[in-house]
């Protein structure tokens, strides 16, 4: 029996174990049955190039619980070790064994997981001893025992074992007693494991006996040795691909789109499969899909930094050996090979989706609404992929129509090109409310795009930079005439009076809306335009929505929507209430606006007499005379609105228009709908 201390520089290393070395204890159950896997592919190696010559028979690791023992036992046939190897590769950490092995054997070594040595050491993260019982394949070799108990203090002696490989016993700790009940374990095996090189067995497969479930003598295996993108593309068929899909997401009901099969040797080595889900709205979108594994050994489904950020939307499973099992997140996003590989899996995926686009157009053209979540992303958080999906990126227009950019570019230069010589996409997003207006832009000859998905916000800013001399316009942001200005405005014929009157007989009864505001301007819009439109401002209106999807941006949130009401003066109904005001409020108008005459122009010259003299050389009274003009002004004004009120209370066609406006835009609720609805009844008695 040999006793001795670990070779390790502190005798805190047990703790820094339990605590930092991982991030979750559950962990120790993919390094322990891949340590078995790795002593077994070694075995495998060593027959391969004919240094072991006895038969290989039964591989199968085996995992055995035995609750009232409280241990969790991992047994498996493969290369095991001498007293000298346990010795080298269990009592000195600081040491990997499997780097002299790669060295010896790096021609055919591809497919050996190199982990087995301070893996080993997370069995103590859930154990108050382990033992290893181990005979080395070799000759000869005696079956040795290695009992540690979470201290530097080891033992080593003789063990009866007859055939070769290892058993690793753990007696679980009491904190962790989860760890002895079958579901758990059977849980975890399926996390890390279902797709290791070599079967693994945790028991005994089951069946309803007796009116209850009972052990067959069939091994349990829960692993799949060889998946599917091991395998070569060319020899699968589409239900292979699918039939894996659903391997990997069990709760997944939807077939995928497409997937993108990777599989690339030289600057470094990835297989895998990447899916394109179906996507219905953000709901649906579920990021950490994608699992990453080192040789068929499940590392991590949270690959934020290893692929790129909007990557992390699709599904599915990349491998690399590349990838080290055993290392922080922080620096596989530093790892300089990590980096390649979220390059090439960018440009693999640009690849697939152009070819897809060019290949089968329409096919592709019935999977955009779903797949443009995910261009659209990449195209946002990535320049270089922008350049590549660019030319399959498309645009719907309103009926349903799909384009290329440079398709739209050419289909609306004629058009929709302004007065600057700028083009113009106009855009909805919103059919059914927007319907008016888009209606009147396609009665002007104009086309216009259909942009309801969730980041067509961000998507419109990034192509008002990226396309030269372009703007995006909203179908609802000003009057038809106004959203693509190929010449100068129609002339306003109404006298400075009557604009104003028109204007505030309409003011004067805009209903008061929670964070919302509404501005009143009068225009000539020809009478076959609406009488009145409810527009508002692209810029800002494009500022809140993008506050509503991003930090930062508060200050526009908090802002009221700002909406401009424009009176057609060229509408007959418009010209009939401005006859109706004027027939009806001149008599009492006049001298009002007679007295407002004089006063305006005695303020006119008090106010220039005052700005010859400096400040301190005007006197109190002079002050006092411009104030008291200032407040008759005041008053005459609120005389004049007052007048022009009381008509406009009583003058229905000035409610009704107002109401159908705000109805036209969504605006009009609660109260102030059931009284229109009222209204319009009455009307029609």
């Amino acid at each position: 029996m040999k006793q001795g201390n670990i070779g390790v520089t502190t005798e805190n290393i047990f703790p820094v174990i339990k605590k930092f070395l991982y991030s979750d204890n559950e962990i120790f159950l993919r390094e322990m049955v891949s340590n078995a896997v790795d002593a077994t592919q070694k075995l495998k190696t060593l027959a391969e190039r004919g240094q072991f010559s006895e038969e290989l028979g039964d591989l199968t690791v085996r995992i055995s619980l035995d609750e009232a023992a409280g241990t969790l036992t991992f047994s498996d046939r493969g290369i095991g070790m001498t007293e000298e190897e346990v010795d080298k590769y269990i009592n000195q950490i600081a040491f990997s064994g499997v780097n002299d092995f790669l060295e010896k054997y790096k021609d055919s070594a591809n497919a050996i997981i190199g982990h087995f040595g301070l893996g080993f050491y997370s069995a103590f993260m859930v154990s108050k001893k382990v033992e290893i019982i181990t005979r080395s394949y070799q000759k000869d070799a005696e079956a040795v025992r290695w009992s540690c108990d979470g201290t530097p203090a080891f033992t080593i002696d003789k063990a009866d074992k007859q055939d070769r490989g290892t058993d690793i016993v753990l007696y679980i700790d009491d904190d962790c007693k989860d760890f002895l009940k079958k579901q758990k374990i059977s849980e975890l095996l399926n996390k890390y494991c279902k797709f290791m090189s070599v079967p693994v067995a945790f028991g005994k497969k089951t069946e309803w006996k007796d009116g209850k479930e009972v052990d067959t003598d069939e091994d349990n295996i829960v692993n799949s040795a060889a998946p599917l993108w091991t395998e070569a593309p060319a020899s699968l068929k589409d239900e292979d691909y699918k039939k894996f899909y659903h391997t990997l997401y069990p709760m997944q009901f939807e077939e995928p789109m497409f997937w993108i099969h990777l599989n690339v040797d030289f600057p470094f080595h990835l297989t895998g499969i990447l899916y394109f889900p179906k996507v219905h709205s953000n709901i649906d979108l579920q990021r950490n899909k994608i699992q990453l594994y080192c040789n068929q050994v499940f590392v991590t489904d949270q690959v934020e930094g290893i692929v790129p950020e909007w990557l992390t939307l699709l599904h599915g499973v990349i491998d690399s050996p590349d990838i080290p099992l055993n290392v922080s997140r922080s620096y596989l996003q530093s790892d300089a090979n990590v980096k390649k590989i979220a390059t090439y899996i960018t440009k693999k995926v640009a690849d697939r989706l152009n070819n897809e686009a060019k290949d089968n157009r329409k096919a592709y053209e019935e999977k955009w609404d779903s797949l443009k979540l995910f261009i659209h992303y990449g195209m946002l958080s990535q320049d270089d992929f922008y350049d590549r999906a660019k030319d399959f990126a498309l645009m719907k227009d309103i009926d349903g129509k799909y384009y290329t950019y440079d398709e739209y570019a050419t289909l609306i230069k004629g058009g929709q090109t302004d007065k600057e010589g700028t083009l113009v996409y106009l855009y909805a997003t919103d059919k059914q409310t927007q319907y008016p207006y888009i209606a009147a832009a396609q009665q002007k000859g104009y086309s216009v795009l259909m942009m309801d998905g969730e980041l067509d916000t961000h998507v419109v800013s990034m192509l008002e930079q990226k396309l030269d001399k372009t703007r995006f316009v909203r179908v609802d942001a000003d009057v038809v005439d106004r959203l693509i200005v190929k010449d100068d405005e129609h002339k306003l014929e109404l006298s400075d009076a009557d604009n104003q009157h028109l204007q505030e007989a309409f003011r004067s009864q805009l209903p008061q809306m929670e964070k919302a505001e509404l501005y009143v301007d009068v225009k000539a819009l020809g009478a076959d335009a609406m009488p009145i439109v409810i527009t508002q401002s692209e810029y800002m209106r494009r500022m809140k929505d993008m506050s509503r999807l991003q930090g930062g941006m508060n200050f526009y949130s908090q802002m009221p929507d700002t909406y401009s009401m424009t009176l057609n003066a060229d509408h007959p109904l418009i010209a009939a209430i401005l006859q109706a005001e004027n027939d009806a409020c001149q008599a009492e108008l006049e001298p009002v606006e007679n007295e407002l005459k004089g006063l305006r122009a005695r303020r006119q010259a008090q106010q220039q007499m005052q700005d010859k003299k400096k400040a301190d050389e005007v006197t109190d009274e002079e002050k006092a005379d411009l104030q008291k003009t200032d407040d008759d002004i005041k008053t005459q004004e609120d005389k004049q609105k007052a007048i022009i009120a009381a008509f406009a209370d009583k003058h229905n066609p000035i409610h009704q228009l107002i109401d159908l406006a705000l109805l036209q835009t969504g605006l009009l609720k609660g109260e102030a709908l059931t009284t229109f609805v009222k209204r319009s009844i009455d009307m029609m008695h």
